[in-house]
């Protein structure tokens, strides 16, 4: 796994400085841009078409916040595919009685009901988003024992909004369908 932010010479960072970002990317796109290679061999416009394509995927990336948290976590060790993470019970059982709520909603639309799990939904999801905001935050300046903490714990925060968002998806359809 190519490391986008050691290719643009910045530290492993949440919340990287976004002018830098730009600032490499159009360096580096000037850099190995194909055509300055055409009269090369083809094995060097195969090595620069690499690392031009590289430059474009750690600019999408590194400039998306949600792509750079799954990014650094994958990055640090934290993400492994196919990976069966295992919420918390607490979570779950949350989360199956808004399932429950929706399918009841399913079977019998009700608008106001509706949109009361909708707004319950925003609160747990804000929740989540204001805890990642703090941890992420606070990881620049942290040693690397308190860094891993903070991965775990933003990996379990990753999961919950992973599966709040499969949760809004079903709300939008019900939403949709009335």
């Amino acid at each position: 796994m190519t490391d986008y932010f050691s290719f643009y010479s910045l530290p492993v960072s949440f919340n990287p400085d976004k002018a830098a970002i730009k600032q490499q990317f159009y360096a580096l796109s000037k850099q190995y841009h194909p055509d300055f290679y055409i009269n090369e061999s083809e094995e060097k416009q195969a090595e620069v078409l690499e690392l031009s394509t590289i430059n474009n995927k750690a600019y999408q990336v590194l400039s998306d916040p949600q792509k750079r948290l799954h990014y650094i976590l994958e990055l640090k060790g934290q993400l492994t595919e196919g990976e069966n993470y295992m919420l918390p019970q607490s979570f779950l059982m949350d989360m199956m009685d808004v399932n429950e709520a929706l399918m009841d909603l399913q079977f019998d639309p009700d608008p106001v009901r509706l949109a009361s799990l909708k707004a319950e939904v925003d609160v747990i999801e804000q929740g989540i988003a204001d805890d990642i905001l703090k941890l992420t935050t606070a990881f620049d300046e942290q040693d690397e024992a308190t860094q891993s903490q903070s991965l775990v714990a933003i990996k379990d925060l990753y999961y919950r909004n992973k599966y709040l968002l499969r949760i809004r998806e079903s709300i939008n359809k019900a939403t949709a369908g009335r």
